[in-house]
């Protein structure tokens, strides 16, 4: 049975647990270890408030969303929004778990339950994101061919497929978490255990690969194929023609519902201005721009940890050796862990806030939760008003009574 050889909570494997910590730190004294149980902490902290309050909002706009404005890009956002919302309400746990020194104290099936969120997320996230890319790929570079894919039964059932597939991914990882108690450390350590280097390899390059490059590439194809079709300008031409056949209306980053056919959250173009003005210039170049942050954004919260990952492969087949990768691998794996989870707070910025019509929306939500407040607030206050005008009533007819009572004994005195 092989301990892990890194210093991931999540990934797995914490170098301490094998005794090679020790032997790193010394034969390599002037490579200093980053003191994760205090630094980790404060990141998660801060992530995971951000992370849950923005989702959160993300999560009640999306699902209170009229008939009308349900789309298949909304769809996949709500799905994304989700996945990100339930491993970031695990995160106080891991934040906890560093603060006390790698100790656990929330039990064995805590630990394979958070340990799966975050597997879970990490494949979840990224293949909806992919499932987005093609949609708008779809949506905007074959908008009339593309009307009989895109609906919501099929979006749904791609939903289902998607969180079925990251399911499967984290299987294995699941069935090898467990807790393990760490004599170097005397705690009680979540950590994988792999049953041979075998499964670890075959875990790590499935992370690698199928979390990260391949939807990568396909999310590239997916952007550089849209880039392409804007910038020729065909995509506005199309844009128009389909805008004068009625059957595509403005749209922003999330509003996608049309009349008669949907197009993915992207920013505002008006294709029914004239031709080459300078809003329809201002929209391509949001278009554009939002397309860049999206791919910029994923590709720089994820593609540091999955270096590392990859530098952990090559050290563990011996490819790699020395102070640099050791210290790499036992430092670095936890710190971009966190760059990769703080994708988890921007993805409802970048797929939902920066969106007019989902700002709109969130205050109209806003506004219609305020007025019921008051108008419950108002309803309260009048009760209490009446019940104090029945009180007093009462007590007015009391003293009546009492002052009856009174003349009635003077009178038969």
């Amino acid at each position: 049975m092989a301990v892990p050889n890194d210093s991931s909570a999540f990934n797995s494997t914490f170098a301490p647990y094998t005794g090679k910590s020790g032997e790193a730190a010394s034969v390599c004294p002037d490579w200093p270890p980053v003191p994760m149980t205090t630094i980790i902490p404060s990141i998660y902290s801060v992530i995971c408030i951000l992370g849950v309050i923005a989702n959160a909002l993300a999560v009640c706009v999306l699902a209170h969303a009229s008939a009308s404005r349900r789309s298949v890009a909304n769809t996949f956002m709500l799905n994304l929004c989700v996945s990100d919302l339930l491993f970031l309400l695990s995160l106080p746990l891991w934040a906890v778990y560093y603060s006390r020194g790698y100790s656990w104290p929330f039990g064995r099936v805590a630990c394979k339950i958070s340990g799966s969120l975050h597997n879970l997320n990490l494949y979840a996230s990224i293949f909806f994101i992919t499932c987005m890319s093609m949609d708008r790929y779809l949506a905007l570079v074959h908008p009339l061919r593309s009307q009989s894919v895109r609906d919501l039964k099929r979006a749904k059932l791609m939903c289902v497929l998607v969180w079925v597939l990251a399911l499967a991914c984290t299987a294995p990882s699941m069935a090898v978490r467990d807790t393990h108690y760490v004599e170097m450390l005397d705690v009680e350590a979540c950590v994988i255990i792999y049953p041979d280097h075998t499964w670890y390899r075959t875990l790590a390059w499935m992370k690698v690969l199928v979390g990260f490059l391949l939807p990568m590439i396909v999310i590239s194809c997916c952007y550089c194929a849209i880039g392409r079709h804007f910038l020729t300008g065909s995509g506005l031409a199309n844009l128009r023609k389909v805008s004068h056949s009625g059957s595509v209306c403005k749209s922003s980053v999330s509003q996608d519902s049309c009349s008669k056919s949907e197009r993915p959250p992207t920013p505002s173009v008006n294709p029914s201005s004239s031709g080459g003005g300078p809003k329809e210039g201002r929209g391509l170049e949001r278009v554009l721009w939002t397309v860049a942050a999206v791919v910029l954004a994923f590709f720089l919260c994820w593609f540091p940890f999955h270096c590392v990952t990859f530098i952990d492969i090559l050290k563990s087949d011996e490819w790699l050796d020395g102070c640099w990768a050791h210290w790499t691998v036992q430092n670095l794996t936890p710190l971009t862990l966190c760059l990769g989870f703080a994708n988890s707070a921007i993805n409802p910025v970048l797929y939902c806030f920066i969106g007019n019509h989902f700002r709109g929306r969130l205050a109209a939500l806003s506004k219609g939760f305020c007025v019921r407040l008051k108008a419950r607030e108002e309803d309260h206050s009048q009760k209490r008003g009446s019940f104090s005008t029945r009180l007093s009533s009462f007590s007015r007819k009391l003293s009546d009574l009492k002052d009856l009572a009174i003349v009635d004994a003077s009178a038969h005195a």
